[in-house]
This record gives C-alpha cells, structure tokens and sequence, in this order.
C-alpha cells in the first residue's frame, strides 16, 4: 500500500494531485499566452510630439509691441489727416478770393468781426472775453504772417520800400495790443477801452493798405507777378491756419 501511494505522489512535482493543482496548472498557460499577445501598432507604436513650436514670452512682447505700434501709427495719420483738413478749411476763404488783394482785404473784415463779438461782451463774462482774444491772435498773426513773408517783400521789389517798412512797423504795434490784453484781467474796467483804442489804429492801418498802397502795388505788378504773389499767399497762410 505504501508503494502505491508514492507512485501516486510523484506524478506531481509538488505531490499535489487535488482539483487546486490543476487549476493553477490552467493559468498560468493562459497568463503566458496573454503576455505574449502582440501589442497593435497603435498602442505600440511612440507617441510623435507636436513640432510646432509655442510662441515665447519674448516673441509675444514683440507682437504686442508691433500692435501697439500700429495703432499709433494710425492714430498719428488720422490726427494729420484731420489737421490738413482743419487747415484747409482755415485758408479756404482767402484761396477762394482769387487775388491776393482780394483776400486781404477779407481777412480784414473777418478780423474787424471778432473785435465787434469782442466789444459786445460784458464785463462778467470773461470766457467769452479769453475765447475771443485767442481767436483774435490767431487771425492776426495768420494775416501779418503772410503780409511781412509775401506783400510787403513784393512791395519793397516794386521799390515801394518806405511803405513796406512803415506797414511792417505797425504790425509791431499789433503784437503789442494783444500782448497786453492777453496779460490783462478779462473782467477789468480797463479791457474794453483798450480794445477800443486797438481797434482804431488797427483800421487805421487797414484803410492805408486797402486804399493808398496795395491798389498801386497790384495795379503795378501785372497779372503774371499778382499770380506768383497770390500763389505765394496761399502757400504762407496755409502755414499759420
């Protein structure tokens, strides 16, 4: 009976024969073909990386500096754009008129209506006053700017020289008026009198070139030279508008 008992014992390396022994016997064959069942290729195969490159903090600076640029750049032609315009429109009055005379003598008339808004304010309304004079300022050195750059050298050409000198001295005198109103108290008693006495020299000055000096001039000059100096004209005033 011994003997028959090791037979039976040595049909396993582990002398287990039970139901256990088969099972794990079962397995492990089956864990074995499992491990070596090929991977599919899209498992198997390595992940490729993107080669796009991100942008750097340093090219993302530079694009937004470029923007910004642009945009400035845009801002700075519309801002020319629309002083061209403002310009124009400025000397458009005197480049209608044709004539250098002509224009001239409108722009005096132009000046003559700011003095008229002027003396019809009140003492209390000094904003009105400060408007006013700046707009007054400007017309004036817009005109004498074109008269002393363009008129008045054509006037000394025509050797008309002691008229020239004399207009140009007055236009000192101009510069004076509204030297002093600019520095005065626009509420003060004493504004409108002084704007008063400016006034009249400054038609004073008007009617001497409008009736004595610039018809001789013009009537000298021909239409080929009033051509060239309403030309001149134009370009000066464009200038200062």
């Amino acid at each position: 009976m011994a003997s028959k008992a090791q037979d039976s014992t040595s049909d396993s390396p582990t002398g287990d024969t039970g139901p256990r022994s088969r099972t794990r016997a079962t397995r492990k064959p089956a864990a074995a073909a499992k491990q070596a069942e090929p991977r599919s290729a899209a498992s198997s195969a390595p992940r490729k990386r993107s080669t796009a490159k991100r942008p750097t903090r340093k090219a993302q600076g530079g694009l937004g500096t470029v923007s910004m640029i642009g945009v400035a750049a845009a801002g700075l032609a519309a801002g020319l754009v629309a002083n061209l315009g403002r310009k124009a429109a400025v000397q458009a009055p005197s480049a209608l008129a044709g004539d250098w005379f002509e224009a001239l003598k409108g722009e005096h008339k132009a000046t003559l209506a700011i003095f008229d808004a002027i003396q019809a304010t009140a003492d209390s309304q000094t904003m009105r006053r400060s408007v006013l004079l700046v707009q007054l300022k400007h017309a004036l050195a817009k005109h004498a700017f074109t008269e002393e750059n363009v008129v008045y050298p054509a006037l000394r050409d025509a050797g008309q020289a002691g008229d020239a000198d004399k207009l140009n001295h007055e236009h000192g005198y101009v510069k004076q008026h509204l030297y002093d109103l600019d520095g005065m108290a626009k509420d003060s008693p004493d504004f409108l009198p002084l704007v008063a006495k400016f006034r009249s020299e400054l038609e004073s000055h008007v009617r001497e070139e409008e009736e004595e000096i610039f018809p001789a001039l013009h009537a000298s000059l021909g239409e080929e030279k009033n051509l060239a100096v309403t030309r001149a004209a134009n370009r000066e005033g464009f200038k200062i508008a």
